[in-house]
């Protein structure tokens, strides 16, 4: 048995038995093909195929767990202090990412020129030029969306 094999159908199988809801019993039937191959499948449509016995996984959460940890005495606390240094730092950092993006928005809008780029000498095959003109597009929306994103960030900083 390959390594890749006797890695992977564990892999498969805890999958199959953790997909679904904890509602719903699944189905599992264990194959072996004529070659000895055990794969592990949620439909016993092929020849060598059993149905497994398996009962179905369910993890229970603890009440308030998460609340809990953050509430400890014990959790570790930052002086205000540090606190408005970091939050200082992430502002300028996310401040000169959003400089340099907005830079390079201007100049992919300036090469871009509203979907109508100058060609280029090795763009003697139209091809070439639209897709050139399709990926300055999507770069374009890509940087949009950054920006975006970026300032959705400056706004939850304090």
């Amino acid at each position: 048995m390959s390594l890749r094999r006797f890695v992977a159908a564990p892999l498969i199988f805890a999958a199959l038995l953790c997909s679904g809801t904890a509602d719903a019993q699944q189905e599992v039937y264990k194959c072996v093909d004529e070659r000895g191959n055990v794969t592990f499948m949620n439909t016993g449509s092929t020849k060598g195929c059993t149905r497994m016995a398996v009962d179905p996984v369910v993890i229970p959460r603890a009440p308030g767990a998460a609340t809990k940890a953050a509430t400890s005495p014990s959790f570790p606390k930052v002086d205000t202090g540090t606190q408005k240094v970091r939050d200082n730092d992430r502002r300028r950092i996310l401040e000169d990412e959003l400089r340099d993006k907005e830079a390079r928005l201007a100049d992919l809008k300036r090469e871009y020129n509203n979907g109508e780029p100058e060609r280029q000498g090795n763009e003697r095959n139209y091809q070439r030029y639209q897709d050139r003109t399709a990926r300055l597009k999507e770069d374009v929306a890509r940087t949009e969306g950054d920006i975006a994103s970026i300032r959705s960030e400056l706004d939850k900083v304090q």
